[in-house]
């Protein structure tokens, strides 16, 4: 399954600058898979060790962290001895050693000439309390699940994905292609892009079965709660994990502590969003007090809302049923548009690589994601049905004037003065039209 960070994998491999790369991402999204392909397809000779799998594989890394020593040892465990040259040598897991994480610093310092990646499903939760991460001396990248392109792409539906990408935005697309996109864009939306769902979707072309390995990645999201943090922290975390899909069913998606506990405040609760970002499962959107750049610097960091990482996932927790897809609007418009919001907000992290926010303005109206491209401020809202009210976002441009007004729905391209339309399966290519309105 052809995964778009492999491009970016080549381009680190043949960077002057690489340094030992860390790649980060919630458990399940591919990680391993793909530094397998990478490795395989890229380099000669590939070693892959696994510490979580082989915790024996610490004392590897005890005592001195030089890195001709951490290799010769390698080696003489694999019977093998390991040259640089056309090698790629993969750290799995490797938040279980902490020294192997501090073992990567000496390597850019003493062995740049190694190619080096490293690789951990709660790497982003370890990272936050390592005492001597090697700052400045380590690459990043993230795994995100699989996007709607990637799917389509893995359908055989590459084509598609051109057409989209390189879509002028001022015009409309065939209303027959429109038809097909929607309908594609519907599957996905039910199945989400967990790599394991998606393929077995792609073997069997069963729904069901489909639900039946969400359901199984939810309750192994459930069993690392209680297997990396104490039993209090757990069950805060289990609280907040569960609670987040009916908070978003409601019209008003702010998070609100009482809907986890009642009468509970953020300092019960704030670690455990912060462990549960950290591990890649959540997205956390701030609320806006003025959009105005840098847009954090504005941010009211005591509201905001929480996004699942993957839309199937969130059907899954809401049990979802599958009729909805070939309904012609149920899934778009149920639990609130839940799911729409929540799909946009996981394709514009991917897709943007910027920080999101929304805006609201005294309870009576609400942006629902505020974003900066190139130093410029756009609003976008989300139209989870066919409705044209756009009381809110115009609300939001007559006070501050943007040069463009985003939305995202159901319905095919279309433009009226400063307001422009993009269709819902679209949202992966905001940033190429937002070049097309840059240059009008």
């Amino acid at each position: 399954m052809k995964r778009q960070l492999y491009s970016q994998l080549i381009e680190w491999k043949n960077s002057k600058r690489r340094k030992p790369l860390l790649l980060q991402g919630a458990r399940q999204v591919g990680k391993t898979w793909l530094i397998n392909h990478f490795g395989q397809n890229e380099y000669k000779n590939f070693i892959y060790l696994n510490f979580e799998q082989n915790p024996n594989l610490k004392t590897l890394f005890t005592g001195r962290l030089i890195p001709s020593q951490i290799i010769e040892n390698i080696g003489l465990y694999l019977g093998e001895k390991i040259l640089h040259n056309d090698t790629l040598i993969c750290f799995d897991e490797i938040q279980v050693v902490p020294e192997a994480i501090t073992s990567l610093k000496y390597f850019y310092e003493q062995s740049p000439e190694y190619h080096i990646v490293a690789a951990g499903s709660l790497l982003g939760v370890q990272l936050g309390r390592h005492n001597s991460f090697p700052v400045g001396k380590v690459n990043f990248m993230t795994l995100y699940p699989i996007s709607f392109p990637e799917f389509l792409e893995a359908i055989g539906e590459e084509l598609l994905v051109n057409r989209i990408e390189q879509h002028n935005p001022f015009n409309t697309i065939p209303e027959l292609l429109h038809e097909k996109l929607t309908n594609l864009f519907k599957r996905y939306l039910f199945m989400g892009g967990m790599p394991e769902v998606v393929q077995i979707y792609l073997d069997s072309n069963d729904i069901l079965e489909a639900r039946a390995v969400q359901n199984e990645i939810l309750e192994a999201y459930k069993r690392d709660f209680s297997k990396y943090s104490d039993a209090s922290q757990s069950i805060k975390t289990a609280e907040v994990w569960q609670s987040i899909p009916f908070q978003l069913a409601r019209e008003n998606k702010k998070f609100k502590y009482s809907e986890v506990r009642k009468k509970a405040r953020a300092s019960t609760f704030e670690q455990t969003i912060e462990w549960l970002r950290s591990a890649g499962l959540i997205h956390i959107v701030n609320n806006l007090r003025a959009p105005k750049l840098p847009l954090s610097g504005y941010a009211d960091l005591s509201k905001f809302k929480l996004y699942l990482m993957d839309s199937g996932l969130l059907g899954a927790m809401l049990n979802l049923s599958s009729d909805r897809i070939v309904n012609p609007t149920a899934l778009f418009t149920e639990y609130n548009g839940a799911f729409i919001e929540n799909y946009v907000c996981t394709e514009l992290t991917k897709s943007q690589a910027t920080e999101l926010f929304y805006w609201t303005s005294r309870g009576e109206a609400e942006v629902d994601f505020v974003f900066s491209y190139k130093d410029k401020i756009y609003p976008l809202e989300v139209k989870s049905g066919t409705s044209l009210n756009t009381k809110s976002i115009r609300s939001y441009a007559d006070k501050y004037t943007p040069d463009w007004v985003l939305r995202v729905s159901s319905r095919n391209f279309s433009i009226r003065n400063d307001f422009i339309n993009i269709p819902l399966y679209s949202s992966f290519a905001i940033s190429n039209y937002l070049e097309h309105l840059l240059k009008k």
